[in-house]
């Protein structure tokens, strides 16, 4: 019999009624497993006694390829207008028909598997009941179509609050940057004013001093120069009025200030509960395209040429973000898909897979992606206290430990298959290993951490004109291995070294930090404070700001702010706690609302403040204007949150 043929007796055998009632459904994996999606809304076309036609609409793609594949089972709750309560079911898929390609729109033939026998009847008689009573019917299919417009109706109301809350945000930083300058341009004004004060009291002090003296020297009062005495008093009279009315001045100026103060403290009050709403948006998105299949998230929105692209240096950013927030179940899906199904070259993970199926995207290897992904297992099991990915992470580790046994310096090339050594993916190393040491309690990561080190300060950390070079024998300047020596290794254990982390962090910024435009979704040009992938001047393309390296300076700020703080050394403590809050305000000038329908508007952040620009170290930003970022964004909240991804903290 032809395919055709079974699915027509398929259909012959289970729907025989034509008739309307509205369905709630999730998908359960086979064997009852797990849940695969949560409750959806769909309606019958046809039922019968022996199962039901299933109409829904916008089905998610991959949820629409897990029911094409027969590879779920549906748990049902036919909801009846006299029912007490919902009849419940489990059903198995006969048949997946797509009769709308635009809308989505789908017919899946569902064989009862569960049901009670009882309720199955009652369901069926009050079916022919609905078909007889037409009029009814139609009242049905106006308030399932009113549901729809409601449906839409919300999700449209969602994505325009989520929106709103964006543009609040950005208006609030700009209004609070114009106050700050403000407050500014006061201060400087304020130090004009005290300095001619103490001028004009120096110049009084003189003049009553030379008064005095000429009453001292002359005792005949005859004989007393009165022209010379009448000129000093009409001087220090003037000088008097003078000092009195920049008194008032400078008055003047302190109320200003004091107004443009209270000002900016309400703004802050404000901007705080913005930034509040704003990073639980940025969390939403990170959640929100998540594969249910393969648990991978798509590094970048916007792009279509990677549009289904799943980087691992991002999966292991987003298993981070996720058990920083306790959102352990996400976690397990992307170390599940490492764990149970990554392809893998030489032993070791490619650099990015593909989203729906998890195949591969990108053959390359290279030793960074596959350490950030260890060190994701670490920060997961650090917060989970769950083990179950620990060997993950130890096999990571036997890896790297073999590319550094075939340095006779203990460094960690990029990969089985290049040459270079690269001092990023050396920190990472340093932090992956002291993680490990610290969880583990084996000395042989402890040894492989201190032999990582040695690398580094033998041949990268310098204390000649540039302090930290891209790798060996290779004085390029890039800004992440400025941010990172300070979140891997730590300000103390610099200062150890006879690294001198305020100038690591100086250096950087006077070399790194640009100002950018930033063309936003809506058409508005805003200057963007941050850092570039290298400095400007070493490019043509001009500055760039890039969302992800800004925020990991942002993260070293405030470990400096930290440690001086741990010194009591607040002056020091507060300067880089405002650095830090001042690159995180701009930065927040970045946010935008999610570009595709299924981001609801979420708040997200693109890779850079230009798109498709050399970044000047052999790799380009992402396309698209307005494409949005997992590293950038996932960063960002970390910058926030002050969290520390290359270090294990309670």
């Amino acid at each position: 019999m032809k395919k055709t043929d079974l699915a027509k007796a398929e259909r012959r055998k289970y729907l025989r009624l034509d008739t309307v009632f509205p369905v709630a459904f999730r998908l359960l994996g086979l064997g009852n497993a797990e849940y695969l999606s949560d409750w959806l809304q769909g309606f019958t076309n046809n039922v019968g006694k022996g199962g039901i036609c299933l109409e829904i609409f916008n089905l998610n793609n991959e949820l629409a390829l897990i029911l094409q594949n027969k590879s779920a089972k549906l748990e049902l709750k036919l909801e009846l207008p006299l029912a007490k309560r919902a009849i419940s079911a489990i059903a198995t898929v006969a048949w997946v028909k797509q009769i709308d390609l635009r809308e989505k729109r789908y017919l899946i033939g569902l064989s009862y598997e569960q049901i009670d026998r009882r309720q199955n009847n009652w369901f069926v008689r009050y079916a022919w009941m609905k078909k007889v009573l037409f009029p009814t019917a139609v009242t049905l299919v106006i308030i399932f179509a009113l549901l729809i417009a409601v449906n839409s109706y919300v999700s449209m109301k969602l994505i325009k609050g989520n929106k709103a809350l964006v543009d609040q945000l950005i208006n609030i930083v700009q209004e609070s940057s114009i106050a700050k300058q403000k407050v500014k341009r006061i201060n400087k004004e304020k130090e004009d004013l005290e300095l001619k004060i103490d001028a004009l009291q120096i110049q009084m002090q003189a003049t009553s001093e030379e008064k005095a003296l000429m009453g001292e020297n002359i005792k005949d009062e005859k004989a007393k120069d009165s022209k010379k005495i009448n000129a000093l008093n009409f001087l220090a009279e003037r000088l008097s009025k003078e000092r009195g009315l920049l008194q008032e001045q400078l008055i003047a100026l302190q109320q200003k200030e004091s107004v443009i103060t209270q000002d900016l403290l309400h703004m802050d009050k404000k901007k705080v509960v913005l930034e509040k709403a704003n990073l639980d948006n940025m969390y939403k998105w990170l959640k929100i395209h998540q594969n249910l299949r393969t648990g991978l998230v798509a590094s970048f929105e916007g792009d279509k040429d990677i549009s289904g692209w799943a980087f691992t240096y991002d999966q292991s950013l987003l298993v981070i973000v996720y058990s920083y927030f306790s959102d352990f179940l996400r976690a397990k899906k992307i170390l599940d898909f490492f764990a149970q199904s990554a392809q893998t070259k030489d032993g070791m993970y490619l650099n990015a897979y593909y989203v729906n199926d998890g195949s591969a995207a990108e053959y390359t290897v290279h030793s960074g992606p596959n350490i950030w992904l260890g060190l994701a297992v670490m920060q997961y099991t650090k917060k989970s206290k769950d083990t179950t990915y620990l060997d993950l992470a130890k096999e990571i580790a036997g890896q790297i430990m073999t590319l550094q046994a075939a340095d006779p310096e203990g460094g960690i090339k990029g990969g089985p298959s290049t040459k270079w050594f690269s001092t990023e993916h050396n920190l990472d190393a340093y932090a992956f290993f002291d993680m490990l040491y610290k969880y583990t309690g084996s000395t042989q990561y402890l040894s492989a951490r201190d032999k990582v080190m040695n690398w580094i300060v033998e041949n990268t950390y310098s204390k000649s004109d540039i302090p930290i070079k891209r790798g060996k024998g290779d004085g390029t300047i890039a800004t992440d291995t400025y941010a990172w020596s300070i979140a891997a290794v730590g300000p103390e254990k610099l200062l150890g070294l006879g690294m001198n982390p305020d100038r690591i962090l100086e250096f950087a910024e006077q070399n790194c930090s640009v100002e950018a435009d930033f063309s936003r979704p809506e058409g508005k040009s805003i200057k963007i404070k941050g850092f570039d992938f290298a400095p400007e001047r070493n490019t043509a393309r001009g500055g760039v700001v890039s969302s992800e390296w800004t925020a990991q300076m942002v993260l070293a700020y405030k470990i400096m702010s930290e440690f001086y703080y741990k010194k009591e050394m607040i002056a020091k403590a507060r300067a880089y706690a405002f650095k830090a809050d001042d690159y995180l305000s701009s930065l927040s000038n970045m946010i935008i609302s999610s570009p595709s329908a299924s981001g609801q508007g979420e708040s997200c952040l693109p890779y850079a403040t230009q798109d498709f620009v050399d970044t000047g170290h052999g790799w380009m930003t992402p396309k698209g204007a307005n494409t949005g970022s997992v590293s950038g964004t996932a960063y960002t909240i970390f910058a926030y949150c002050g969290f520390n991804p290359l270090e294990l903290r309670d």
